[in-house]
């Protein structure tokens, strides 16, 4: 029987065996490059990441989105049915337009690797699928079978994909995510803060605003009492956000304004929390007289709490870090991913990606060194024993 330690040195030396290679796979990703609302890019990576698969004896199916370029899930052709499942989430569409990597090329830099997409997060789905080749060349017994979904429109709230991750992390002993980690120290991410949109709008009353105002009702004036209301709801110890990001109104200099609009950010740390803020924004009531309010929107992903069965998944992950040596710490993200929606329904364990920096910045890096060392622990926890279900 093969102990763990000489698992992860067999890990760690088929994967060194293979740097180069990884390092070229990362290239080709990155070059292919795919912005969230470009359709035809997606489907070119999406159909590349196919082909890869298929190679390695994986089962594929390309889902077609409607207004995005669908998802890539994938399972083994030749798999034991008996065995449970453990689903592993990563997006393929970034934030960058076509031919960014003109400015943005693909370079090195005192051990950093740069690139569009390469941090968030190309680096990981390399790992991921390198993850899954040492599972075929390592003689060590996999008890829980992995199955994959790569999405196209993670960047936009993974409005289409939701529904199917949602599927597939209810039949999953476990959840893995390769999002970046946090930090240039890569901690893991064991919760997130939950993410909601809503919009208000103010219809008032136009008038000249020389001849005769008082008969106007400003709408903008209404709308700049409630945005002072929802910054009151900001409790930055609890973890409660509130942000008026966008904000709209008025037709002319010269007209009292008869409509305008905020657009809010809400980040919440807990379901309670969630409801509670929803419930305030939605009881809003006008400041004017005979001024219509009218509040649309949502918690749209639910927050990532650190549960029982997550923390169980993060020990598991911190024992498996040791055997590489890797001291690994965990954190809380500000921001949302798909983690969010499978945590509701299995254990979850995100940001394990590759360290780096730069997430959505023209800086945006990989340290090149650490790709291994995380791939490696990727591929630890995918031959994991199954969790308690009962956690």
């Amino acid at each position: 029987m093969i102990e763990e330690k000489e698992i992860a040195i067999l890990i760690r030396e088929y994967l060194e065996s293979h740097h180069e290679k990884m390092i070229h796979f990362l290239k080709e990703l990155v070059a292919l490059e795919s912005p969230t609302r470009e359709i035809e890019k997606q489907h070119i990576i999406l159909d590349f990441l196919r082909v890869k698969f298929e190679d390695i004896g994986y089962h594929v199916i390309l889902v077609p989105g409607k207004l995005t370029g669908g998802y890539l899930y994938a399972r083994p052709l030749d798999r034991d049915r008996s065995l449970p499942l453990q689903l592993i989430v990563g997006h393929c569409d970034t934030v960058w337009p076509t031919d960014t990597i003109k400015n943005m090329p693909i370079s090195y830099d005192n051990g950093m690797m740069k690139g569009p997409g390469i941090y968030d997060m190309k680096a990981g789905l390399t790992q991921l699928y390198f993850s899954l080749l040492a599972l075929k060349a390592i003689p060590a017994p996999i008890k829980v079978t992995p199955i994959v979904l790569i999405n196209s429109d993670e960047e936009i709230g993974s409005r289409e994909s939701t529904n199917s991750i949602k599927s597939l992390a209810k039949i999953s002993n476990r959840a893995y995510v390769l999002e970046p980690p946090l930090g240039l120290d890569g901690k893991l991410k064991t919760a997130r803060k939950g993410l909601g949109r809503f919009t208000l709008t103010v219809n008032g009353k136009a008038a000249h605003a020389g001849l005769d105002p008082e008969k106007g009702i400003n709408a903008i004036v209404e709308l700049s009492h409630q945005v002072q209301q929802l910054y009151a709801m900001n409790d930055f110890e609890k973890g409660i956000t509130v942000n008026v990001g966008m904000i709209e109104g008025g037709i002319s200099p010269n007209v009292v304004a008869p409509e305008s609009k905020a657009v809010v950010d809400v980040r919440v740390l807990n379901e309670a929390d969630g409801k509670l803020i929803t419930d305030k924004i939605k009881a809003l009531k006008p400041f004017l007289p005979n001024v219509q309010l009218t509040i649309e929107g949502r918690i749209g992903r639910p927050p990532m709490e650190r549960t029982q069965r997550n923390q169980e998944l993060w020990r598991i992950a911190e024992e498996h870090g040791r055997e590489l040596g890797i001291d690994l710490e965990q954190a809380t993200s500000g921001g949302g991913s798909d983690a969010n929606t499978t945590s509701i329904f299995t254990a979850t364990l995100d940001g394990l990606g590759t360290p780096g920096d730069g997430a959505h910045a023209p800086h945006e890096y990989i340290f090149e060194n650490k790709i291994i060392e995380r791939t490696a622990l990727l591929t630890l926890l995918l031959l994991t024993e199954p969790l308690n279900k009962n956690i």
